[in-house]
């Protein structure tokens, strides 16, 4: 991730907001709870969720690991402060780690190291080297095991930026959003087999501006927020959803399931 859209692509971005990011992200959740779905447990395994943020989803996922445990990594310290007092009642279940997922490795989870599974919801789009990424994720799983995850595709959020480019800001933020060939190519390179990749569209509504011109802020503007004084970061947002035709986000989902090769 990167501060601002000039950026070299993966320097360190502002600091997340997680305890606003944990009120606010409901869409975030709700994808998130469907990715889940997706995951095969039987109930014993260790599962890393890779960008566990505030911790929504994983509080989900120990539910389905009654003996099992799950390793919750995120780059950002205020979201894994988050996490630890929402996952204060499983003290013994949950492995809190602190570590951008570009520098993940065997030696960041020690005798931790292979998991059974890896789940990711709206995460890897901030992350602007996939091949990297999934060699990680790969050095991690055992041979087997499962990848299942869900984040921003290509034409993510297009009529958003359009709105944010006609108040006469180029960028606001840096991302990654891959299409499904780019995605199957990169996970089969980094040893992943039975690999299913799909796209689908993600509108969501917001029926209170208040409430949209605080997850723009929070969320998606983020960066580009960061980088203003304090007296400018409203009206920015405000002139955003102004321009937005209809307080709609257009969201679109990359899903991808695989598998690393026994």
């Amino acid at each position: 991730m990167a501060a601002t859209g000039d950026a070299p692509p993966n320097s360190r971005p502002s600091e997340w907001d997680g305890a606003a990011y944990d009120r606010l992200a409901d869409p975030q959740a709700r994808w998130g709870l469907a990715v889940l779905d997706r995951l095969v447990l039987g109930g014993n395994e260790t599962v890393l969720d890779a960008g566990c943020g505030s911790g929504r989803v994983t509080e989900e996922l120990l539910g389905r690991l009654p003996g099992g445990r799950v390793i919750a990594l995120d780059a950002s310290s205020s979201m894994l402060d988050e996490a630890r007092r929402r996952l204060a009642p499983h003290p013994d279940r949950v492995h809190f780690v602190q570590v951008d997922l570009l520098e993940l490795g065997p030696a960041v989870l020690g005798d931790r190291c292979p998991v059974d599974a890896v789940l990711s919801t709206a995460t890897f789009h901030w992350v602007t080297d996939h091949d990297l990424l999934f060699g990680n994720l790969a050095s991690v799983l055992r041979p087997g095991g499962q990848l299942v995850a869900q984040c921003g595709a290509q034409g993510n959020i297009d009529a958003l930026l359009a709105a944010v480019r006609s108040t006469g800001v180029a960028r606001v933020g840096t991302w990654l959003y891959a299409s499904p060939y780019e995605t199957v190519t990169r996970l089969r390179h980094a040893g992943f087999v039975d690999v299913d990749v799909w796209t689908n569209p993600e509108p969501t509504y917001f029926d209170d501006p208040v409430r949209l011109a605080e997850f723009l802020s929070t969320v998606i503007l983020r960066e580009h927020v960061a980088t203003l004084s304090p007296d400018e970061r409203g009206p920015f947002v405000q002139r955003v959803v102004a321009a937005m035709p209809e307080p709609v986000v257009d969201y679109v989902r990359l899903n991808m399931v695989a598998r690393k090769r026994p």
